[in-house]
């Protein structure tokens, strides 16, 4: 399932608290974004259409939950990210970022410790 930037700001406000109601989620993503209520009923009607939400009548009220989960939307994108840039290979991803970005040292330490964990496991 493929979600927008835009949509994941509403991914990411129902992932942090739901059940929420439109007014809630107007108030967690419309003012950081700068966005109307129409552009966020927008928003949610093609989460609904995608059935990444679903909503529910709750004490006489429509509130939205996320049937995806931020897991999932995780690994849908870091895939799709490695297919599109990567060839699917995570190797070249890491050498990338370790080119172009300065890694600290506690971020070292960490891949070294992943890597020695992976080839403990296999």
């Amino acid at each position: 399932m493929s979600i927008t930037q835009a949509e994941s700001h509403v991914m990411e406000a129902l992932w942090t608290q739901s059940p929420l109601t439109v007014e809630e989620i107007l108030e967690a993503v419309a003012g950081p974004q700068g966005w109307g209520e129409a552009t966020v009923k927008t928003l949610i009607n093609r989460l609904l259409k995608r059935k990444a939400i679903e909503s529910r009548r709750i004490d006489g009220r429509v509130r939205y939950v996320p049937i995806v989960s931020r897991a999932e939307y995780l690994q849908t994108e870091s895939q799709g990210l490695l297919d599109r840039l990567f060839e699917g290979r995570l190797t070249p991803l890491v050498a990338h970022f370790a080119k172009h970005r300065s890694l600290s040292p506690d971020e070292v330490k960490q891949l070294k410790q992943l890597i020695a964990e992976l080839d403990d496991a296999g």
